[in-house]
């Protein structure tokens, strides 16, 4: 591994332990020439999945992007990033699992919808409005009264509308 200070291959492996739940190593290294410091990480390298999107194109699968729209419908939310990344290490493992190499957006989409089903309702709600292209409130109103018949509703969560 090249040192980040004086560019040396030449380093001693110092300390190295699991991270990320056994998913890949952090090891901490020492430069032999200059004495710095540093850690790197050892992942298992996956397939290269490519996201098919809506008009056709063909994008690398980017789990930044995955990330992002997790945390953006989540934002504000009581949804720990731990929760979140593990959702997105779950999504990313079922798209392996299914040996294709190219996944449909719309595919990723709905995996991401079933994790937030599970974990938030708001947060749900808030990427299904992005994703389906909710164009007015009666949309919203709509995939709420779906929501709250196919989900178990928790006593902590109130109601998200009241039918009167």
């Amino acid at each position: 591994m090249r040192c980040p200070k004086c560019g040396s291959l030449e380093d001693k492996v110092i300390d190295s332990r699991l991270s990320k739940e056994g998913t890949s190593i952090r090891r901490r290294r020492e430069c032999l020439q200059c004495e710095t410091r540093f850690t790197t990480y050892e992942e298992i390298e996956r397939l290269e999945l490519r996201a098919i999107k809506r008009d056709g194109r063909h994008e690398p699968f980017d789990r930044h992007k995955l990330l992002n729209s997790f945390v953006k419908a989540s934002e504000k939310r009581p949804i720990g990033m731990d929760e979140i990344e593990r959702s997105v290490e779950e999504i990313i493992n079922e798209l392996e699992a299914g040996n294709e190499r190219e996944v449909p957006t719309r595919q990723i989409g709905l995996k991401v919808m079933e994790k937030l089903h599970a974990l938030d309702p708001v947060a749900y709600v808030r990427y299904a409005s992005v994703y389906r292209e909710f164009q007015e409130i009666g949309d919203f109103i709509e995939e709420i009264q779906s929501f709250e018949r196919r989900g178990v509703k928790t006593p902590a969560q109130p109601e998200l509308f009241s039918a009167k």
